[in-house]
Order: structure tokens, then sequence, then C-alpha cells
């Protein structure tokens, strides 16, 4: 796909005045700006990506004036702000696991049925839905410091609250604290393109894209390994009581240290810019970006609402299978809560690998459709394999097709945000990264309810053979999606 070189990663053209680059009238006025040697930030310190703020029409455009190089620089602290978000999301996904992977547990102390312990982990997605077009405006209009320092403040208040929950007649307590945590998802689970593109340069962007991306699973993976060990599975309530306030205090303690840290080491944007584009993208006025007009021109982008949708089945199908995983692996194997969350630890580790070697893949052939289609299929391949053995009676077999299956679930995550930047050039990576996380959360409560139901009624491998059916439908559309918004425009990359 020799065009999408053109767009992202590739130095030679995203040198400014090369032929073929289409620039707005208002980039064009604005061009003497970018031959200042200095930069400072916009009166709210906003980084913008640069396709918020170009016109991509090219009939618009005009190629005879050209816009000379802006001084660029690669800051060391770069690595300090992605490793700092990571631990914040990481934070944050724990606390959406530590309740399932220990499900039977939670249901004897609160004396609560199946489905009511599947919205302590299905909460975090439905608060999504409403609340994701509001942080978009608020990251367009404010910028990615005020985003990620509310997303660690409702983390942090969130994980406080629940420690007053550790009674059996608390369980409203418990549910309000997590839905105050499933609030600050909706601040932090979109931004690593974004912060990626604000921050790092065209040869690293996907790789940093990955790592943001590879912490919230971090935080996935610690919390199918860490409940189980903390929160045993002992008959006397009041030692429960004290194993799941251990717990709570351990978490609140994490996050109250993460939100501190964000408020003194946070930066909203290095001084100047990582690439040519982000040069661009701070010297256009704010009034000329419209964020409805933003939100428009993506639903009417065919090519984008084609990964809307196969984008959602896939992570859809993760957060059905993270959810029940526990009253999976008890079903076959009971009394193995500890090994349902090692299972949960091996797919989330794989995926970890998965979703790193991906963005470096990317960085280095810039081939996104394939390789976006080829981690979809496999990812179909590891559900078919994983449902297929999960009954076998032999854990280490699961094991090995749990690891299997998470190595490119969760690989795809990253190449999900990536390909989705690409179709929708020249608009902003928080919003389509928002509507991509939007359309998992619709579909990862539909899924696990449904298995969930699936399960109860007919046993496990219907209930992975319902998510089998559903990868299959997203993997066929996948290879129907074109770069129609790419081919059509000869620009350099959005972040190069």
């Amino acid at each position: 796909m020799p065009q999408n070189k053109k767009l992202k990663g590739n130095h030679e053209n995203s040198e400014p005045g090369g032929e073929g680059w289409p620039w707005s009238k208002a980039a064009q006025n604005l061009a003497p700006s970018l031959a200042s040697p200095q930069w400072s930030p916009g009166p709210l310190g906003r980084a913008i990506s640069i396709g918020s703020r170009l016109d991509t029409d090219p009939s618009q455009s005009d190629r005879s004036e050209l816009v000379p190089n802006a001084k660029t620089k690669l800051y060391h602290r770069r690595w300090i702000m992605l490793f700092l978000f990571s631990a914040v999301s990481a934070s944050n996904s724990f606390m959406w696991l530590q309740y399932g992977i220990i499900s039977n547990i939670f249901m004897r102390f609160y004396d609560i049925d199946s489905l009511a312990i599947d919205w302590l982990s299905m909460i975090y997605l439905l608060t999504y839905v409403p609340l994701i077009l509001p942080v978009l405006w608020l990251l367009d209009n404010r910028g990615i410091r005020d985003v990620v320092l509310v997303g660690a403040a409702f983390n942090c208040i969130g994980a406080w609250i629940k420690i007053g929950s550790a009674d059996p007649n608390m369980f409203p307590i418990t549910f309000f604290g997590q839905f105050v945590c499933s609030v600050a998802t909706v601040f932090v689970l979109g931004i690593p393109s974004y912060l990626a593109s604000v921050w790092f340069g065209e040869k690293e962007v996907s790789t940093a894209c990955s790592i943001g991306v590879l912490g919230n699973q971090l935080g996935i993976a610690i919390g199918f390994l860490v409940p189980p060990i903390l929160v045993p599975n002992v008959e006397d309530m009041d030692e429960l009581a004290h194993h799941i306030q251990v717990m709570f205090y351990i978490t609140a303690g994490v996050a109250t240290l993460l939100f501190i840290l964000v408020v003194f080491v946070f930066q909203e944007r290095p001084e100047l810019p990582p690439t040519q584009a982000q040069a661009t993208a701070r010297s256009i006025p704010p009034e000329q970006y419209s964020y409805t007009a933003s939100i428009l021109r993506l639903l009417r982008n065919r090519a984008f609402i084609l990964l809307i949708i196969t984008y959602g089945l896939n992570v859809g199908c993760f957060y059905a299978v993270g959810t029940l995983l526990n009253r999976m692996i008890i079903e076959h194997y009971p009394g193995e809560e500890v090994n349902a969350g090692r299972i949960g630890l091996t797919i989330v580790i794989a995926g970890m690998v998965g979703s790193l070697i991906c963005g470096i893949w990317l960085d280095k052939t810039k081939t996104y459709k394939q390789t976006t289609l080829a981690v979809y299929f496999m990812s179909l391949v590891g559900m078919i394999v994983y449902a297929a053995t999960l009954s076998l009676g032999h854990l280490w077999v699961v094991f090995i097709t749990a690891g299997a299956l998470g190595f490119f679930m969760t690989g795809y995550l990253p190449l999900g945000f990536e390909f989705a930047v690409e179709l929708t050039y020249p608009e902003s990576e928080g919003t389509s990264s928002g509507l991509l996380n939007c359309s998992a959360q619709v579909f990862g409560i539909i899924f696990t309810i449904c298995q969930g139901k699936i399960i109860d009624r007919f046993g496990t491998l219907a209930g992975n053979i319902f998510l089998c059916v559903f990868l299959l439908i997203g993997t066929v559309m996948t290879g129907r999606t074109r770069n129609t918004s790419i081919s059509l425009t000869n620009k350099p990359g959005r972040r190069g």
C-alpha cells in the first residue's frame, strides 16, 4: 500500500514544500509563523493534531506557496509522560476486573447473582457511551493535561469510595465506587494515539501508541493476577471482608500516588513540536476548527464506519471473555480461581507482547490494512481453538490456547487506533479513537450479557461459538475496508 508510506512515517514526504502536498488557505496564510525558531504554547496550552486544523479538500488548496521548515525537537521527558499516563490507565483498568476474576467470591460475599457481578464490569462499558462526546470536546478545548488530570482524579475518588464497601451489606456503595472509576475510563482510554502524536517523532509514533495501550493491558493483567491472591476463597465472612478491604486500600493508595504525580509532573506538550505536522497544527487558530463538523465528517467516512463496527466486534469479544473468564474456567475446573486469574494474566501478557510487536511493525512497514486484517483473522482462529480446547480437562492446554488468543486479540487494540488515524486523516486522533472505543463499549455490553445467558443455558462452548460468529463477520468486513480517504489525497503523514 504505497500511499500509506507517503502518509505516515516517511521522512522524505514529511518535508514541506514537496509536490503533492495541498495546503489549505489557512495554513498558507500562517506560513510565515512557521519560520520562527521558537514555539510557545497557546492560551490553553493545547496540542492539537494536524488533522484537526487542515482543510482536506484538494480543490481548495493552492500549491503555489511552500511552507518553510519549523524547528522541531524530541525531548527525553516524552517517555515520562507516556509511562505516567500508562500507569494511570493501568490503575483504572485493574479496578475494572478486580471483581470479575473472583466473581464467585464476591457473589457469596454480597449475596448477589451472576448478572449483578457482571454489571460491576459492564458499568465501565456503559458509562463510556454517553460521556465520550463531552470528553472529546474537552480534549479539543482544554488539552490533554486537563483530561488526564480529571481522569486520575475520578480514579482516585472511586477507589477511596470502595474502601467503605468491604461489608456484605454494602454492595450499593461498591457499585457506586465502581461507577466513579468507570467515569475515569472515558478520560484515559482514547488518549494513547493523541499523546503519541503530540510528544513523539514520526518514526516512533506507532510504538508509543502501542505502549500507551499496553499500560491499559498491564492493569488488566494485574487485575487477573492479584485479586485471587489478595482475596482467597475463605469461609469466614469477617476474614473475607478483611482481605477485600486490604485489596481496596492498596488500589486506593496507588491511585492517590498517581493522581499526585499527574498534578506535578504531567505536561500538556513540549516547548518545540516533535514533527513538522505538529508545528503546522500549532499555527492554525482554534477558531478555524469545528468540533461538530469533525464528528460529522468522520461519520460520513464509509471506511471509518466499517472500522468502527469491526473494532467494536473484536474488542467487544475481548471484554466479554475477560468479564466471564472466571465463570468459564470454574465450570470446567472447579476450585481453580487462582489459575483462572493466571490464565487471564497469560491472555493479557501475550497481548502486550503482540501490541508492542504490532506497533514496531507498523513503524517500519506502514502496512496498516494488511496487518490489521491478518491480526483480525488470527484472532478468529485463536477464538476457535480456545473454544474447542477449553473443556478437554487439561489446564496447560487452556494456558497455551488462551495465550495465543490474547496475543492476537489484544494485539489488535493499537492496530485499530493506528488504522483509524490513517483512514480519517486529517481529523483529530483523539476523536477517532474515542468513537472506536465507544463502539467497543456498546458491543462489549451486548456480548457480555448475551454470552453470559448462553453459558448459563447451553454451556461455555455455545457461548464461545457465539463470539466466533461475530469475529468471522468482523474479519470479512475488515477485508472490505478500503483506504479511500487516503488514496484520494496525496499528503504527508499526519504525524510526520
